[in-house]
Formats: structure tokens, C-alpha cells, sequence
């Protein structure tokens, strides 16, 4: 036994080895791309397609998402050789937005946590940070309203998009359940919870915050006090994890659009994110939404918000398969523009690889 286990760790050294070797191999590559191509390291499209292709070509036993993890740990290593650029997520520490940057771009980029999302747009548009990372909609309590919007009216374009699967904790400095009298948390966050606290905690007062890492805050610093938000803010902040997983749908998802100066080039799949207005007449948003049907473009998301410009009027946020590059995109877009009273072009960006 003794002997074969030597064996089989020898084995492991000797890969070990070669993985050294070989992504070593594949970042001297990196930095020969970043010498050729101009602009900066970051090529959502392209980081998009290698993922894909690294999930196609898996045949066990590491699951899909631990190898889409590990590529995009060894993509920021590479990127980091190029490029030392800031991503703006709505901060502080311990929030899911910060989960959020991490699953997209990677541990090893510079991440800068923002006070609101408004800040987030801010740094983008001014320059002060290369990305930014905002929540825009939430598959149990719907869309971020500020996030829309902000986007109505900033000059930045969305150049990716990111899903991530929300895993609520109950963290304290208490040992026990029984203990807590005061949940703190996002008010998304206690909505998405609401189901477990009745059953759970009845007694204890609801109290929301602006973020689920200030909650994690709050309840470090008060006996009795709990938190809701993720596993890092525990640790963070040294708290207890009491409860996992207490969301009460659990495919809870919270969508998140990564904001550039520029958007992106085809990846092979894609989505285009509009903002479109139209007059207030019978018929208008069938007549609106034509050339999407005409032109054999699918809609995967239709929200209204208020313009904020006049009484009733109203704005329209729509998410379409397909970069506007494509021939019937392309098209699609052009009469949209000829029917719509007002048009905005968010950008193309390749869909989440999940």
C-alpha cells in the first residue's frame, strides 16, 4: 500500500511539473498577444470562447464549474502580466458583487469597492476604473432600479454580463440560533429570505441596510445581532455562520453587467441590451417590437421603467440574442430605429458562460 501511494504521488509530482512548464508556456504566449494586439488585456469575447471551449472539452471527474474556475484564475494571472486594471464593484468588502468580480475576471485583478452604484458608473465614465460591475436584476425580487436607471443615461456600454448563483448565510457573533434578535441585510437580501426568517427566527426585528457587507458590520459589533449575505463576509468581519443556503428559492440568481468605455466583439453567443421608447398609441409596442419577430431575433428580457423625463412616459429595456454585428441583428436594429421615438444601443457582449 505504502509503495503504491508512493507511486501515485509521484505521478502527481510529475504533473505538477509539467503544469508548471506548460502555464508557464501559456503566459509568455499572453504576453506575445498583448505585444501584437492593441488596447488593453481584457477581451471579453475571447475569455468567453476559451471558457466554452474548456467546458465542451471536460470529460470528468472535475465538474464543469471548478475547470471554468480554474481557466479564469489562470486568465487573470496572464492578464495581470499585461495590464493592471481596476474593476469598481458596489462595495464594500463581503458583498456579492464582489463574488461577482471575483468569477468573472479573476482573483489576481484589482477590484475597487464603491459606497452606491451610482459610483460605480462614475469611475467607469470618468476613467478612474477600466470595468465596472453592477447588479441589474434578480431572479426573486426582479430588477435593480437604479442600475436601469443609470444606464439610461451614461456613455458607458455593457461589455459582458455575469449570473451568479446567490447562497444566502445567517452569520453572528452568537453560537446559537435562539440567541439572534435582529437580523441585519440588504432589503433584497430579507426579501429573498423572508420565508426562512418566519419559519426560523419569528421574533427577531428585520432591520435593512445598504449592504450586505455593512450588515456583516453591524452584527460584528452588536451581541444578539445576525447578518444575511455571503460565506466571505463571515470571515471577513469574524463572524459565525449559524445557517447555509436559507434563500428560499433556491436557484436564486442575481445578474450582474460588466460596464467598459467600449463594448465587445462576437464571441459565437451573444446577447445586445436596448433601451427604446415609443409613442403612447394602440398598437405601439407590438408595432415597436416587429422587426425583432421579423427579422428572427429572440427577446429574452422585456422591462418597463419609468422615464422620469415626463407623466406616464416610459422606457423599455430589452435584452436580445445576438451581436449587433450579425446580419439580422444588424437589420432588426436598423428599423427599430426607424419606428422607436427614442433608441439607445447599450452594447453586445458575450452571454454568461454558466
Amino acid at each position: 500500500m505504502a509503495e503504491s501511494l508512493a507511486k501515485l504521488r509521484a505521478q502527481i509530482d510529475a504533473l505538477d511539473d509539467r503544469l508548471v512548464k506548460l502555464l508557464s508556456a501559456r503566459a509568455r504566449l499572453a504576453q506575445r498577444v498583448g505585444r501584437v494586439k492593441a488596447g488593453g488585456a481584457y477581451r471579453p469575447e475571447r475569455e468567453a470562447q476559451v471558457l466554452r471551449r474548456i467546458v465542451r472539452a471536460n470529460r470528468g471527474p472535475l465538474a464543469e464549474t471548478a475547470l471554468a474556475r480554474i481557466f479564469t484564475e489562470i486568465m487573470s494571472a496572464c492578464r495581470a502580466l499585461e495590464d493592471s486594471m481596476t474593476v469598481a464593484y458596489l462595495g464594500p468588502e463581503g458583498t456579492f458583487s464582489q463574488e461577482a468580480v471575483a468569477k468573472h475576471f479573476g482573483g489576481l485583478t484589482p477590484a475597487a469597492p464603491c459606497g452606491s452604484i451610482d459610483e460605480v458608473f462614475r469611475r467607469v465614465e470618468t476613467g478612474a476604473a477600466g470595468y465596472g460591475v453592477v447588479p441589474v436584476e434578480n431572479s426573486t425580487e426582479g430588477a435593480i432600479g437604479r442600475t436601469l436607471d443609470l444606464l439610461l443615461s451614461t456613455p458607458s456600454k455593457v461589455c459582458g454580463e455575469i449570473v451568479l448563483p446567490v447562497r444566502q448565510c445567517l452569520m453572528s457573533r452568537a453560537r446559537r440560533l435562539g440567541d439572534v434578535r435582529r437580523v441585519y441585510s440588504h432589503a433584497q437580501s430579507l426579501a429573498q429570505c423572508q420565508q426562512w426568517l418566519a419559519r426560523h427566527l419569528p421574533a427577531a426585528e428585520r432591520r435593512p441596510v445598504v449592504s450586505n457587507a455593512e450588515a456583516a458590520q453591524v452584527a460584528a459589533r452588536e451581541r444578539n445581532a445576525a447578518a444575511l449575505g455571503p460565506k466571505l463576509a463571515a470571515a471577513l468581519y469574524g463572524l459565525t455562520v449559524l445557517a447555509r443556503n436559507v434563500e428560499d428559492e433556491p436557484r436564486n440568481t442575481t445578474r450582474f453587467l460588466v460596464l467598459a468605455s467600449q463594448d465587445a466583439a462576437p464571441s459565437g453567443s451573444d446577447k445586445t441590451s436596448l433601451i427604446l421608447s415609443t409613442r403612447n398609441v394602440p398598437g405601439a409596442m407590438h408595432d415597436l417590437l416587429a422587426p425583432l419577430a421579423a427579422n428572427r431575433v429572440s427577446m429574452t428580457r422585456l422591462e418597463s421603467r419609468p422615464s422620469r423625463t415626463g407623466l406616464w412616459e416610459y422606457v423599455f429595456y430589452v435584452d436580445i440574442e445576438g451581436h449587433q454585428s450579425d446580419a439580422n441583428v444588424a437589420r432588426a436594429l436598423a428599423e427599430l430605429d426607424q419606428k422607436a421615438s427614442f433608441l439607445k444601443n447599450l452594447g453586445s457582449y458575450p452571454a454568461a458562460v454558466t
